[in-house]
């Protein structure tokens, strides 16, 4: 019998149906533009610069152009501004974080003509962070989640999906978890003319509206330990090995409310009413990587540096989590009203709680691929430019497939879904610097990053795969910063401060596109201000 509401959730279920998605992939393989302050104040052109602790995480052959040892480390206070924008108005919401950016050690020995240096250092620094907040309210349905989870339940059999003796569909089974959720709490039903499908909430006729509430909370960081040299003060070469940690964390919040909604009777099989439910889902990530950098720099006259560096995947071994609940309730017009028959009001019982779901996974990360030029006029001035690539579509993710932690699979599935929903992704750096005076420099730049997603996809012709219960999703754009900062040299100390603004659009999905439905959708914009303060020491 299925439940008449419930909060359900699986442990320890097979890989396939709760591996890896496209969205996690692509989440994970985010990067944001970080570092120090003079970093940060130029735009981030120090591909062919170096000379600052940034680089290490940049171009290891920056490492390679000290010239004496360095210890630095950096604040940042980060003040971030959301913006959901919907046909029903605007959402706003901020937060404000301040932590340490960045910190490090270069050392640097002295050894002849040839090679007349050798460099090594050490940097910690904050790739990205995944704080985000999303929300829409009282949308119009157009179409109802229900029906999307119908959608993918075809071919399951209501005994498959239903709980009895002995029988839990999440351990027993290898049916989608959404199927078996939104089964056994009434948000889909079995179609009477067509056995072993579904039909969902949503008819002709029906009418309401659907609410959301994202939070997204993490962050990547990065250690980084590098080795470079300076071969005749013309070539400049690093390489370095970069050590990841990363946590990631989501709790997403939608509900529906309609009217005229095709639902389960207690006493007349399916019929029309009101009907309404609410899902929470919950997803924790945790995992290491590591990838190799490597670069050079060419000073091929006094005042001209050209620089390349090429980063390999970041190779991490990821542990997931995931729990979901759904609270359903409706009312039958038709039903008798009575004490023992609960599906004739809106009166809900309280939910019922299960356990938490784990299980491992490997994902690869784009490659990114630099090159920069930099004219350094002088003691006057500095003007750098870069060009990066980045293959969004070149990320991969592997399933545990065995019992044994060694034993994993490619998600062939994924892996496709990834490279038709995304694309490669250009960046331009330019940076500015100007010496007023011996200790006081002023700084500018500018950073712009295109979309990694394909048209179609953002249009909603590709559908993203997401994982567990979850099926909402947010799709990057464009992003650009505008920087600005000053810096002050006393003896060996230096003391620089940056503005960074970020601008960033993306599109939120509360659930795919399917069979010519569009789900609700949300334009979105993150706006953020940045106070960067460094302080260093060079010896």
């Amino acid at each position: 019998m299925k439940r008449i509401q419930a909060i359900a959730l699986a442990a320890c279920l097979p890989v396939a149906a709760f591996a890896q998605s496209t969205d996690d992939a692509y989440t994970l393989s985010q990067s944001e533009f970080r570092g120090t302050a003079r970093f940060m104040s130029m735009g981030g052109a120090f591909t062919a610069l170096g000379g600052d602790l940034s680089t290490l995480g940049q171009n290891p052959a920056g490492v390679g152009i000290y010239r004496g040892s360095e210890i630095g480390a950096t604040l940042d206070i980060n003040m971030r501004s959301y913006k959901t924008m919907t046909n029903q108005g605007t959402n706003k919401d901020s937060q404000t974080k301040a932590f340490c950016n960045n910190f490090g050690y270069v050392g640097t020995a002295w050894l002849g003509s040839g090679l007349r240096s050798l460099s090594w250092g050490v940097t910690y620094g904050r790739v990205n962070s995944f704080d985000r907040i999303t929300r829409g309210y009282n949308l119009p349905t157009q179409n109802s989640l229900s029906n999307y989870i119908a959608s993918c339940s075809g071919g399951q059999t209501p005994a498959d999906l239903e709980f009895a003796d002995g029988y839990n569909p999440y351990l027993d089974s290898d049916c989608n978890w959404s199927s078996i959720l939104a089964y056994n709490s009434f948000m889909i039903n079995e179609n009477p003319s067509e056995p072993d499908n579904y039909i969902g909430l949503f008819q002709q006729g029906t009418y309401g509206d659907a609410d959301y509430d994202v939070r997204e909370h993490g962050y990547v960081d990065e250690y980084n330990f590098d080795i470079g040299g300076n071969v005749s003060d013309v070539v400049y070469w690093g390489v370095g090995i970069g050590v990841t940690d990363l946590s990631y964390s989501r709790e997403t919040y939608y509900s529906e409310s309609m009217e005229n909604a095709r639902i389960m009777s207690a006493t007349n099989g399916l019929t029309t009413g009101d009907a309404g439910f609410s899902m929470a889902n919950r997803k924790k990530i945790t995992g290491t990587g590591w990838n190799f950098k490597l670069g050079v720099i060419v000073r091929p006259a006094p005042m001209v540096r050209l620089g390349m560096a090429f980063h390999t995947p970041t190779w991490y071994n990821l542990s997931h989590g995931y729990d979901a609940s759904v609270r359903y309730s409706y009312y039958d017009p038709n039903a008798p009203e009575s004490d023992d028959n609960p599906l004739s009001n809106y009166n809900a019982k309280d939910p019922e709680y299960t356990e938490w779901a784990s299980f491992d996974s490997r994902l690869h990360t784009p490659w990114r691929l630099m090159f920069g030029g930099a004219l350094v006029i002088g003691n006057e001035a500095i003007v750098s430019l870069d060009y990066e690539r980045q293959a969004y579509n070149t990320s991969k993710v592997k399933y545990q497939s065995g019992y044994y932690y060694d034993d994993f699979t490619d998600d062939t599935d994924v892996n496709d879904n990834i490279k038709n929903c995304f694309k490669g992704v250009n960046i331009v750096r330019l940076g500015l610097e100007y010496r007023a005076t011996r200790q006081l420099s002023l700084r500018a730049g500018l950073n712009y990053q295109t979309s990694s997603t394909k048209q179609e996809t953002l249009d909603g012709k590709n559908e993203v795969f997401t994982s567990g219960t979850d099926a909402s999703f947010t799709l990057n754009k464009e992003t650009y910063y505008i920087t600005a900062g000053i810096g002050y040299k006393y003896k060996g100390w230096y003391f620089d401060g940056a503005y960074v603004y970020k601008n960033r659009k993306s599109e939120f999905f509360a659930y795919p596109d399917y069979m010519g439905y569009s789900a609700p959708r949300a334009d979105f914009t993150e706006s953020n201000s940045s106070i960067v303060l460094s302080v260093g020491y060079k010896f």
